[in-house]
């Protein structure tokens, strides 16, 4: 379904997904630089506990992404799904905001990860869905601009009331629902899927693999190695904090991080499209491998505002990308299913990832938390140069 008018050029589901996205990230990034500074400076949470948090609230995520794509595809349903997914993520705002103790947190990072869990694999199967095959890499890369663009705004929004709250944390907590619930309200009102005739469990997709081919595969391994090695981004804003950036500008960090991330994503679709996807993503793992190996050896905070906004420019190369170049190698039946196996396959390495990243921090030093990931996206680099001649050769022959 290609989604009814154009706006931007994209169809309309394209542009209000990215809508949605823009409002939920807003109200996800009002909160997220926050949450590693309200643990670490007024509830005294150590740096391991804080990797845990994060690795147990991401793998919740991705155990659920792959069940919310096979269900997604078997009902013949997104919208609604989407609409449950930011929902749940919205309402996890009070705990946090009322939170006394880590625990309350773990919780509430925690629902928030289940409902993104729940969103993802039918948000993307819509927007391929709903885009030309020829233009798939400019509709994942405004989305992710526009998801993005809301990262930038809400930790403005965050500093902004920081200043006006005293740095309370628990009112920017508190504010943020509001974006969260016009996102859902933009799904309810005006997301359209045309309608599908539910499959019958014996005609439906079952949770196998074997709709996929080898490259499928072998793509969600290097990307799933990649992911163990790119911990947490709370360790980056730890680090930010570490070699001297103040507190209250952290967001504004955060803000320039996002800024560089949501305007590049668009021109990096447009050059996956016209030049090739796989040269954009293997140079996204180069850039990768760089960065962390810049923020290992950092020695004060400009250094960490130049690796920011470079960072910032890897994520614009390859979120929305990788998921194009996926769009393209997966059937057409099974799409939510194959995005859901993708998103779980990444989000379970991150379990590891974190807290890799923060026992590294503790046990050894916060610079081993950055060797260690740049050493697995060189790993990475490598193993999608075989990857992409394997193919090329595959094409050729």
């Amino acid at each position: 379904m290609k989604g009814k008018g154009k706006f931007f050029g994209f169809g309309r589901n394209v542009t209000i997904a990215g809508l949605v996205s823009f409002f939920m990230d807003v109200s996800s990034e009002m909160i997220y630089p926050l949450v590693p500074l309200f643990l670490a400076n007024i509830l005294g949470v150590n740096k391991s506990v804080i990797g845990l948090i994060e690795g147990i609230a991401e793998s919740t995520a991705s155990l659920l992404k792959v069940f919310s794509g096979w269900f997604s595809d078997r009902i013949g349903n997104r919208k609604w799904l989407m609409a449950a997914g930011y929902g749940i993520s919205t309402l996890s705002r009070p705990i946090v905001a009322l939170a006394t103790g880590w625990q309350h947190v773990m919780g509430s990072r925690v629902m928030d990860r289940f409902g993104k869990g729940v969103r993802t694999a039918p948000r993307d199967a819509i927007i391929a869905e709903s885009s030309e095959k020829s233009h798939l890499g400019r509709a994942f890369g405004f989305h992710r601009s526009m998801d993005t663009m809301g990262a930038v705004v809400g930790p403005a929004l965050a500093f902004f009331l920081l200043g006006m709250f005293s740095n309370n944390y628990r009112w920017v907590f508190w504010l943020s629902m509001i974006p969260g619930a016009i996102a859902v309200l933009l799904i309810i009102f005006f997301i359209t899927e045309k309608k599908k005739i539910p499959l019958s469990y014996s005609e439906g997709p079952k949770l196998t693999l074997k709709h996929f081919d080898w490259r499928f595969k072998f793509f969600v391994v290097i990307a799933a190695l990649f992911a163990i090695g790119n911990s947490s981004d709370v360790f980056l804003i730890l680090r930010a904090q570490q070699l001297g950036v103040p507190i209250a500008m952290i967001p504004v960090v955060y803000l320039f991080f996002n800024l560089v991330y949501s305007l590049s994503s668009i021109p990096a679709g447009i050059a996956a499209d016209r030049f090739g996807k796989k040269r954009i993503i293997r140079l996204g793992f180069i850039l990768f491998a760089v960065l962390y190996y810049g923020f290992g050896i950092a020695k004060d905070a400009t250094t960490i505002w130049v690796l920011f906004c470079f960072y910032g420019l890897f994520m614009g190369l390859t979120e929305g990308i990788q998921k194009a170049f996926l769009a393209t190698i997966i059937p057409q039946d099974f799409k939510a299913t194959a995005f859901g196996v993708y998103n779980t396959a990444v989000g379970l390495a991150m379990f590891p990832a974190s807290l890799i990243g923060g026992l590294l921090w503790d046990q050894v030093s916060p610079a081993a938390t950055f060797y260690f990931g740049s050493i697995t996206a060189g790993l990475s680099a490598i193993l999608f140069v075989i990857f992409a001649a394997r193919i090329r050769k595959k094409e050729t022959s």
